[in-house]
């Protein structure tokens, strides 16, 4: 082993107080306090806070929380919605020295308790909306010693009840404004806990640490090009990969957060309206919702509005829908693993002397690495040596850098199988085309296998896209007893629109190859996630149950 040479580089230049600070994206609501502090920070219905008073609050939130007891890398859940208190929660949590627990609003009772039982929540706050499902998921959880707050948010007026001891005002008034946030000793420490959609058994917890957080939100606003002071709209869950680390982008960007309780195109259009919204992320059926949405409807919206879609690969249908109505859309590629979006299809300028379509196939790309992650590559999953660049030749994308997270929480064989070769595992397969931008073709689960032939599911629900009445659409693979596997279509009408079997498959056929169009085609609301992405896991069940009684 060679002895490293002393350098003069090395000498008398030690980390010291003046020139190091562990990273944290808590220092961007301080700065932005200091500099706008009455400025407009969030939006939520009747309610206006500026960036002092949201500094402040949250402040609170973190000395309330000291004063319960809350220390150090100690769990914090909180189940809520779009709301300010949810953004101060992405401060106030990791300024007490804690680790926030965004938890997905629509899991049922047990998922709920599973997660405050593997995550060891100290305190849970919750939403009034959620009383019903909380009330069971505490009783399951057992946790004797959880506190528990609530949340009475004056925009909601529906059913529900207080289950904790204590409201969140009042437990701000026990904190004080002039906390001091508890900065992190080592910017590797954790920040936030994120739990996968389970689709296979018990959710897996994903940690998040000061340094991953600090620097995908400032990618947010670089590789996105999002200008000071921009407004954003909230129609991205929060809980979400911590709303893909917007909670904090805006405030190191001292834009205004406009707050969304729930999705509603009608409600985006209208915020867009009247706030002059500039920025907002969503899955692709919330972009597809607004673009099929009723031309009345986008009325005296004149400014340009700027959208990032990702959570699956969008149908060119949909890229192509909102060019169409002026929304200049980028799309953006992550996983809960790597604090959401860490790839990036950076756009071109003479992408735009092409025609539509041949720029929706341009813009459709899971595209290049984001500015503060180290790389993204697709490689042979076993051999792990990159695929040629031919458009053709699949493999595994993978991720290397600082926007990948720590590790799986209490699951040690998993993240050593997740970082397998010094890169981490995605599962969706993709090739890489001659630029070197990463197109996905499919998750690994998701390639359907029909007579030896390889099926992409992408590629048939693009087919779907296209028809006129389809709004939202997903490919499984179906049982059966000659080809194995063969596609199954679950399709979503568009309000007032009709088609048959026979027409979808005719409209198919158009677009595919004769093995490729579905043999099924089976007609309803698709399941989704509070995210908008299509639980496929419970239409594959529904395609087995179907095959079973042919």
């Amino acid at each position: 082993m060679t002895e490293r040479k002393t350098s003069p580089y090395d000498q008398g230049m030690d980390k010291n107080a003046a020139n190091y600070v562990p990273i944290t994206p808590l220092t961007f609501i301080e700065r932005s306090a200091y500099i706008y502090p009455d400025r407009v920070a969030v939006i939520h219905g009747q309610r206006r806070y500026t960036w002092s008073e949201t500094y402040n609050r949250s402040r609170r939130l973190a000395s309330a929380l000291k004063q319960l007891g809350v220390g150090k890398q100690d769990t914090v859940a909180v189940v809520l919605n779009n709301t300010p208190e949810m953004l101060e929660a992405h401060f106030g949590v990791p300024g007490c020295g804690a680790v926030i627990n965004t938890i997905n609003t629509r899991l049922d009772a047990e998922g709920v308790a599973f997660i405050l039982n593997h995550g060891e929540a100290k305190v849970l706050i919750t939403d009034r909306e959620y009383s019903r499902m909380m009330k069971k998921a505490i009783e399951l959880a057992d946790r004797p010693d959880m506190i528990v707050i609530d949340v009475d948010d004056p925009e909601y007026t529906g059913p529900g009840e207080r289950v904790g001891t204590m409201e969140y005002e009042a437990l701000l008034e026990s904190g004080s404004p002039e906390f001091t946030y508890e900065q992190p000793a080592d910017e590797w420490d954790a920040i936030s806990l994120n739990y996968t959609s389970g689709t296979t058994g018990n959710p897996k917890g994903v940690v998040y640490h000061h340094r991953g957080a600090y620097l995908n939100s400032m990618s947010n606003i670089v590789s996105w090009g999002m200008p000071p002071q921009s407004v954003y709209l909230w129609t991205l869950p929060m809980f979400h990969c911590n709303g893909w680390c917007f909670a904090w982008t805006m405030a190191a960007n001292a834009g205004i957060n406009v707050c969304l309780r729930r999705v509603d195109p009608r409600l985006i259009f209208d915020a867009i309206r009247e706030h002059k919204v500039t920025h907002y992320c969503g899955a692709p059926i919330v972009h597809s919702m607004l673009a099929n949405a009723p031309d009345e409807w986008r009325e005296g919206i004149n400014h340009k509005v700027s959208g990032l879609i990702a959570a699956a690969p969008p149908p060119a249908a949909v890229i192509e829908g909102m060019a169409r109505i002026g929304f200049d859309v980028t799309h953006v590629y992550g996983l809960t693993e790597t604090y959401g979006p860490a790839a990036v299809c950076a756009k071109h300028d003479e992408w735009a002397e092409l025609s539509l379509a041949d720029q929706v196939v341009k813009n459709g790309r899971q595209g290049v690495r984001y500015h503060a992650q180290e790389g993204i590559t697709v490689l042979d999953p076993e051999t792990m040596e990159p695929v040629p660049w031919d458009n053709e030749t699949m493999g595994e994308i993978m991720f290397r850098g600082n926007l990948v997270m720590k590790g799986y929480l209490k699951n040690e064989k998993t993240t050593e199988e997740a970082f397998r070769g010094g890169w981490y595992h995605t599962g969706d397969l993709a090739v890489m085309q001659a630029d070197g931008y990463v197109k996905i073709k499919d998750r690994s689960k998701d390639v359907i296998i029909s007579g030896g032939e390889n099926i992409s599911s992408i590629e048939v629900e693009d087919a779907l896209y296209r028809h006129p009445a389809v709004m939202a659409a997903a490919v499984v693979a179906l049982p059966d007893e000659k080809w194995g596997e063969v596609p199954c279509a679950f399709v979503e009408l568009r309000t007032g629109t009709s088609a048959t079997e026979d027409e979808i498959r005719a409209h198919c056929r158009e677009h595919l190859a004769g093995f490729k169009v579905p043999k099924k085609v089976i007609f309803g609301e698709l399941p989704k996630t509070s995210t908008g992405k299509i639980q496929k896991f419970v239409l594959r069940e529904q395609a087995k149950s179907s095959a079973s009684f042919e």
